[in-house]
């Protein structure tokens, strides 16, 4: 089979979705999605991709599914500052106790209504939500409380994706780098690595190797929030976590071959890691000869046994997020594809 190569979720909507979002018509939206699900699995089959993701139709944001229909919730929750101005907010815990309001067992199942292929799903990282909670607390509804509802439901979240059929299931964990920005002394970045290690330890060791944890500094409307903070900050605490794949932003890195040694470094002979070949926040479309050049120097430096390639981001994180065509997208991926394809045959990986 090559190399392997799998997305990392998303890809933009088609505007009769984006329409549909906001129409406030829940069976309207419904179809929609449905069909843009369908549409959407039929392209990604197109790229050749021997995965694929519904790329994330049904999902409000990456982020913020699980808090889909919850009553207990206030908008004036933790920003998140983008390099190019502007901002995003998430919501703040009211009460308690927490549940998730909708589990990606899902869209999995909606998923495979319409396809035969191998199946990915991203899912949000618990240390994500942990920014819900309030810092002045929550009257009768302590943190630790949160915390272990919180690991529960996460727990359950992954659960829900590999019984509805996911061949695998990845952890969307683009705070990590962020938190080094927050917090220099990596303290956050060792409660947030602790925390979501609480979830990946309650699977057996079979479905930790289908596990994986991407990370990268943001990408909403061509713009990142932590790209400033240096990728090795991150990558010791990162490899600390208990999954068996990393999907990690590369492409855009200004000095992937440092950061390649860093890796080769710091990751344990169990993981593996997909390096991010394409460069989403820069609409130019690469082409597979770039793609191959950019596999071939990741294998310099960490061999091919247990090498995988990526993008660097979703394409769509947030469900509004317009700034990549659609069309520029599915043709980002397809490269991947190809480029993936040149550089095992050229590496002799079969």
């Amino acid at each position: 089979m090559g190399i392997p190569t799998e997305g990392v979720g998303s890809v933009p909507r088609p505007d009769y979705l984006l329409k549909a979002m906001t129409a406030g018509d829940e069976a309207a939206f419904a179809e929609a999605a449905d069909r843009a699900v369908a549409e959407t699995l039929a392209e990604m089959e197109a790229t050749g991709s021997p995965i694929i993701t519904d790329g994330e139709q049904s999902k409000p944001s990456f982020a913020t599914y699980p808090l889909s229909g919850l009553d207990n919730l206030a908008p004036d929750g933790v920003v998140i500052p983008f390099e190019d101005g502007h901002t995003r907010q998430l919501p703040r815990l009211t009460s308690g106790p927490f549940r998730y309001g909708a589990y990606t067992g899902q869209y999995v199942t909606q998923a495979r209504a319409h396809t035969a292929m191998p199946l990915k799903q991203a899912v949000i990282a618990p240390s994500a939500i942990s920014l819900i909670y309030p810092q002045d607390g929550i009257e009768g509804y302590s943190h630790d409380q949160f915390i272990a509802d919180l690991v529960d439901e996460c727990t359950k979240d992954i659960r829900s994706a590999f019984d509805a059929g996911a061949q695998c299931v990845q952890i969307d964990f683009t705070e990590g780098r962020l938190s080094c920005k927050l917090d220099p002394s990596r303290g956050l970045l060792k409660q947030f690595v602790a925390l979501n290690n609480m979830v990946i330890d309650r699977f057996s060791d079979d479905e930790r190797a289908r596990i994986g944890v991407h990370t990268c500094p943001g990408g909403d409307q061509d713009s990142t929030h932590s790209a400033d903070v240096d990728y090795a900050e991150l990558i010791p605490d990162l490899f600390g976590m208990n999954a068996g794949r990393f999907y990690m932003q590369m492409a855009s890195e200004p000095n992937r071959a440092r950061v390649l040694d860093i890796v080769a470094r710091e990751r344990r002979p169990d993981q593996t890691t997909f390096v991010g070949v394409i460069n989403v926040i820069d609409e130019t479309i690469e082409t597979p000869e770039q793609v191959c050049d950019r596999v071939l120097e990741a294998a310099e430096h960490l061999g091919t046994e247990r090498l995988g390639t990526t993008d660097d981001c979703g394409y769509s994180p947030f469900g509004d997020d317009t700034a990549t065509a659609r069309a520029t997208a599915f043709a980002k991926i397809k490269a991947r594809v190809d480029g993936t394809a040149m550089a095992s045959e050229r590496l002799g990986v079969s």
